[in-house]
C-alpha cells in the first residue's frame, strides 16, 4: 500500500504533464529533476525531434527514483528510464512492458587519487559507501568479484554504508568514507576533481562473461502504451536515437546542444562539464539488439544466482519479448 508521501508524489506527477498540442501524440516520461535523462529528453523537445514525428514529449518531473516507479505502476507516466532488473521482473510477472537499452556507462569504485587502495582486496578493512543498498547490482558484482579474486568476503571485511549518492560524495571528498560505488554521473564529478577510479561496473560485469558494453539501464514502457500506441512508440524510439546522434557529434551543432542542456547538468565547472559529456557520450548503445540481449542474459543470470529472489523475483532468467525492437 503506498505511503500517504507516494501517493502525493503520484498526484504531483499526475497533474504535471501539459496538454498535448493540437494533432500532437503526448508521450509521458517521468524523469528526476537533475537526472541524465532530462538532458536527452530535453534535446529531442528542443530540437523538434518528437513533433516531426507528431509527438509531444512531456517531460514529468519526479522526485526520486521510488516516486518514478509509483508513477510508472499507476499509469501517471508511459515512460521511465530505470533498471533493467526491474524491467525483467515486470515483465516476468505478466506485465507486456518493454525495455528500450538507454547507457551503457556505469558507475564504479571511487578513491582519492593519493590513496593507497590499489585493488579491491585493498578494500578490507576500509569504509565504502554503497550507492543503491545492499542489492545494488554492481555491490553484488563487486563482492561477488572480491571472492573470485581476493577470496575475500567484502561485505564483512570492509565497513560499507549504505547511502544517497550526493551524500556518500560529500563523504568521500571530506576522508569519512575510503572509498564509495557511485553513480556515473558522480564518479565522473570527480574524476574532473582527480579521484580515481578503483574498479567500475563495466570490468565487473566482464569478468563475468559480458563481451561488450551493456546497458543496464533503458527505457520501460508501461502496458497501455505498448499495446495501445505502437507507431508512437516507434516514433519516440527514433527521436531518442536521433537525439544521442546530435549528442553524440563533435561539431558545433553538437556544441551548441550540450550548450543548451547545460544548466540541466549542474556542471560546477569546465572540467565537470567536459567529463559528464564525455562519460554520457561513451555510454551510448551502438550494438544491435540481439547482442544486448544475449550479454544481459549472461549477467541475469550472475545477478539471479548472487542476490536470489530478492533481487530478480521469481524468474531465473529475463522473460521473453522484453527488449523493445529499435528500428
Amino acid at each position: 500500500m503506498p505511503t500517504r508521501r507516494e501517493m502525493l508524489m503520484l498526484a504531483g506527477a499526475l497533474l504535471a504533464g501539459p496538454a498535448a498540442a493540437a494533432g500532437a501524440q503526448p508521450v509521458r516520461v517521468g524523469v528526476l529533476q537533475f537526472g541524465t535523462v532530462s538532458w536527452e529528453i530535453e534535446t529531442i523537445r528542443r530540437q523538434g525531434f518528437d513533433a516531426a514525428r507528431g509527438l509531444e514529449v512531456q517531460p514529468v518531473r519526479l522526485a526520486s527514483s521510488d516516486a518514478a516507479r509509483i508513477a510508472f505502476q499507476a499509469g501517471a507516466v508511459d515512460a521511465i528510464v530505470s533498471d533493467l532488473l526491474l524491467a525483467a521482473r515486470l515483465r516476468a510477472e505478466g506485465r507486456a512492458i518493454l525495455y528500450a537499452p538507454f547507457s551503457a556507462t556505469e558507475g564504479a569504485v571511487m578513491v582519492p587519487a593519493a590513496s593507497p587502495i590499489r585493488g579491491v582486496a585493498d578494500l578490507a578493512g576500509r569504509s565504502i559507501g554503497v550507492a543503491g543498498g545492499a542489492l545494488d547490482k554492481s555491490w553484488l558484482l563487486l563482492q561477488a568479484h572480491a571472492r573470485r579474486a581476493a577470496g575475500i568476503d567484502l561485505a564483512g571485511a570492509a565497513r560499507p554504508a549504505y547511502g544517497a549518492p550526493p551524500l556518500l560524495t560529500e563523504k568521500l571528498e571530506t576522508g569519512e568514507l575510503d572509498a564509495a560505488l557511485l553513480y556515473w554521473n558522480f564518479c565522473a564529478r570527480l574524476e574532473a576533481k582527480g579521484f580515481r577510479r578503483l574498479i567500475g561496473a563495466d570490468e565487473l560485469a566482464r569478468g563475468f562473461g559480458v563481451t561488450g558494453p551493456l546497458a543496464l539501464v533503458g527505457y520501460v514502457f508501461a502496458e497501455p502504451f505498448v499495446a495501445g500506441r505502437p507507431a508512437a512508440l516507434a516514433a519516440f524510439l527514433a527521436a531518442s536515437r536521433q537525439a544521442k546522434a546530435l549528442l553524440a557529434g563533435a561539431d558545433a551543432g553538437a556544441d551548441a546542444a550540450w550548450t543548451a542542456i547545460r544548466p540541466l547538468m549542474q556542471a560546477e565547472d569546465e572540467a565537470a562539464f567536459q567529463a559528464l559529456r564525455r562519460r554520457f557520450v561513451e555510454g551510448i548503445p551502438h550494438r544491435p539488439i540481439a547482442a544486448e540481449q544475449a550479454d544481459a542474459q549472461r549477467l541475469y543470470a550472475v545477478l539471479a544466482e548472487i542476490g536470489g529472489e530478492k533481487l530478480v523475483g521469481s524468474a531465473r532468467s529475463l522473460p521473453p519479448g522484453l527488449y523493445a525492437d529499435a528500428g
